[in-house]
């Protein structure tokens, strides 16, 4: 009998998963397909936790489709019919192994899944250094009723609609982050690997004059792209070097796209307005990073995916891309990965 895994029972309380969801996954399957359904604890952090437990080692040698956080390389040496792996993070670094590109299956991710809830937080992040809420933070832990920083000649507090938003990649983060900042009133420029529409109301940049245009008008900067080699580092001294003054940096996609020494650097220099960071080179951001005690950072911890309707979108998904499979559709499957561009 044909057989799916899964293997989705994420230990954080927020994101466990669903009984409603295993029974819709069960009720689309075939009458002579079999579903099996492990409890053994796993995570979906960053690219997934890619693990190899001996039940899902156990369970995948008689199936065709894998359904996990992430993929580890025993999951495909153990189950060698499997045709089809589904990771339901978005990231996938940790899933390209060697075994992954020679065996070569049907790869989908959950890119986009996330896209409304970190699209809310990067707008939220954007408003905490215009509208001065790190002032008023400062002020209230040490007691203090200070207007100074808000009244003064120079000062930054802003409104958004007059601002120009860029966008580092317009993926499906980057994609509803456009939206919204149009709908506030502000210019955006999103850049995109190579050609192709935009939202409405953002404009689309590409190529290397696309980047030198996103960091020369941007007033904020928003970093939405995959890592994969070509991005790892693209944020560093020479970029912050290309920027405005007073230019709000944030980071939502993965950290190695910051070089954190330089960010550091240019926080001191005083020539940043503030950096947003959900996302860190390592993980948890280490005690003695300088960027805790910081002015004008604003850190939080992987956490701008968290929404309690992961579940609703990542069931639309997933059962859209199994009837593709079911019925020889895979061109039509959503989140398909690049294994060679890496997203």
């Amino acid at each position: 009998m044909a057989h799916v895994v899964l293997d989705m029972n994420d230990q954080r309380p927020v994101w466990a998963r669903p009984e409603w969801f295993a029974r819709e996954l069960r009720a689309a399957l075939p009458d002579d397909w079999t579903l099996a359904v492990l409890d053994t604890p796993t995570e979906g952090t960053g690219d997934g936790t890619a693990r190899a437990h001996p039940a899902v080692l156990e369970a995948v040698r008689a199936a065709r489709v894998y359904k996990g956080f992430g993929s580890a390389p025993e999951v495909l040496v153990e189950g060698p019919g499997i045709e089809w792996v589904h990771t339901g993070s978005a990231g996938v670094g940790s899933s390209l192994t060697a075994t992954l590109r020679e065996r070569a299956p049907h790869f989908t991710n959950s890119a986009g899944i996330h896209a409304a809830p970190m699209a809310e937080a990067v707008v939220g992040m954007v408003l905490h250094f215009t509208r001065g809420f790190d002032f008023a933070v400062r002020a209230q832990q040490r007691g203090a009723w200070d207007t100074a920083p808000f009244y003064a000649a120079e000062t930054p507090v802003r409104e958004v609609s007059g601002m120009t938003i860029g966008i580092l990649g317009l993926g499906g983060i980057g994609t509803e982050a456009g939206r919204r900042f149009v709908a506030l009133g502000s210019r955006v420029l999103g850049l995109k690997r190579r050609p192709g529409p935009a939202p409405a109301g953002v404009e689309a940049v590409w190529g290397d004059d696309g980047w030198e245009r996103i960091l020369r008008e941007s007033d904020a900067l928003v970093v939405t792209v995959p890592d994969t080699p070509e991005t790892r580092g693209m944020v560093g001294t020479e970029a912050f070097a290309r920027m405005k003054d007073g230019v709000i940096l944030v980071n939502v996609a993965r950290g190695r796209i910051v070089d954190e020494a330089a960010l550091v650097s240019a926080l001191r220099s005083g020539r940043l307005r503030g950096a947003a960071l959900d996302v860190f080179a390592e993980e948890p951001l280490g005690p003695t990073s300088p960027l805790w005690t910081m002015d004008g950072v604003l850190i939080t911890p992987h956490v701008s995916p968290v929404s309690r309707e992961f579940w609703t979108r990542e069931a639309d998904l997933v059962l859209h891309n199994l009837r593709c499979f079911l019925e020889d559709r895979p061109e039509e499957m959503r989140n398909r990965v690049d294994l060679d561009a890496g997203y």
